[in-house]
């Protein structure tokens, strides 16, 4: 089996691309299950639109890592795009994240010559 030719900075990518997954698809959690319900229910916009414009601002940052991670790993379109809208949808983004960071560290293990590490 051939594997991909990475470029370098692979790791540290990597957890960049895992923070600011983590932090997006929290805020967007905030967002949908405690503002849009304050807005909706409550009368009370505050919630909504400090926290959807702070998501909004990391959901950037977070097309910008996804975009890097995707350029170093040499992904298909298919899998940036899906990654990518996995920041928009509740709890994808945390399946997204956990599903590349097995990937990642797969293949890791397999380019330095490991076995693949225990999940």
């Amino acid at each position: 089996m051939s594997l991909p030719v990475l470029a370098g900075g692979v790791p540290g990518a990597l957890a960049r691309y895992r923070v600011i997954a983590v932090v997006t698809s929290t805020g967007l959690l905030v967002l949908t299950i405690v503002g849009l319900p304050l807005k909706y229910a409550a009368g009370s916009p505050g919630v909504v639109a400090v926290v959807g414009t702070l998501h909004g601002f990391l959901y950037i940052a977070y097309l910008l890592l996804t975009l890097d991670l995707a350029f170093r790993l040499r992904w298909p379109l298919v899998r940036l795009v899906l990654t990518c809208l996995a920041g928009t949808i509740p709890f994808l983004g945390f399946v997204a994240e956990r599903r590349t960071t097995a990937d990642v560290t797969r293949l890791l293990a397999l380019r330095a010559g490991s076995p693949t590490p225990a999940r």
